[in-house]
C-alpha cells in the first residue's frame, strides 16, 4: 500500500470512530464528495471535486466530462427504496465515476450510507472476494444481478466499529493490483 492509501485509510477510519460519518449527505453527490474530501483532503488537490478530465480503466470509458454534472444529478434523484433501487444507483454512480482517483473507496463507503439508511444493514465487505466483486463490477453496466447477489448475500446489521474498519481495509484491498 502506498502512503496516499495508507493516509486516506487512516482518514476513513476516523471518519467513522470519531463519528464525522455523521455529517455526510446521503445518497447525493454532495455525500459523495464531503466523503471523497475527508478520505483525500491533502493528498490530492482534487480531493472533493468532480473531475475536469476523462479517464478509462481498461478499454471502459466512464462517463464524459461533457455530460458528467447532467448525468450526476439524474443518479442523485434515483430511487433508494429498495436493494435493487439501490444497487442501481451504486452501479450508475460507478458508471459516472466521478473523481480522478478514490472513486472505488469512496463509492463503497456511501453505498452503505445509503443500506443503513433505507434498509437498516450494511455489507459486510470482508466476506466478498476481491476477484468476485471486481468481475461483478466489471459485468453490472450490462447486468447487476451478480453485483446484487454478493451484496445481498452479504449484509449485516452489526454497525459496529470493527465491521466498519474490516470493511474499508478490505475496500482498500480491492483497489490493489495483485488478484
Amino acid at each position: 500500500m502506498n502512503k496516499i492509501d495508507e493516509k486516506s485509510l487512516e482518514n476513513a477510519k476516523r471518519l467513522f470512530a470519531s463519528n464525522d460519518i455523521n455529517s455526510i449527505e446521503i445518497g447525493t453527490v454532495k455525500g459523495l464528495k464531503q466523503i471523497h474530501k475527508y478520505l483525500f483532503d491533502g493528498l490530492y488537490d482534487f480531493a472533493g471535486q468532480i473531475r475536469k478530465k476523462n479517464i478509462s480503466k481498461g478499454n471502459f470509458r466512464f462517463a464524459n466530462t461533457l455530460y458528467l454534472e447532467d448525468i450526476l444529478k439524474k443518479i442523485e434523484t434515483m430511487k433508494e427504496n429498495t436493494l435493487d433501487d439501490i444497487i442501481n444507483k451504486y452501479v450508475e454512480m460507478n458508471i459516472a465515476h466521478p473523481f480522478l482517483e478514490g472513486n472505488g473507496r469512496v463509492m463503497r463507503i456511501w453505498l452503505d450510507l445509503i443500506l443503513k439508511k433505507r434498509l437498516n444493514k450494511i455489507v459486510n465487505w470482508q466476506n466478498i472476494d476481491k476477484k468476485l466483486y471486481l468481475q461483478a463490477m466489471e459485468r453490472s453496466p450490462i447486468n447487476t444481478l451478480e453485483i446484487k447477489t454478493l451484496i445481498e448475500n452479504n449484509l449485516t446489521d452489526d454497525f459496529s466499529l470493527d465491521t466498519f474498519f474490516k470493511g474499508v481495509e478490505t475496500s482498500y484491498y480491492y483497489e490493489t493490483e495483485d488478484y
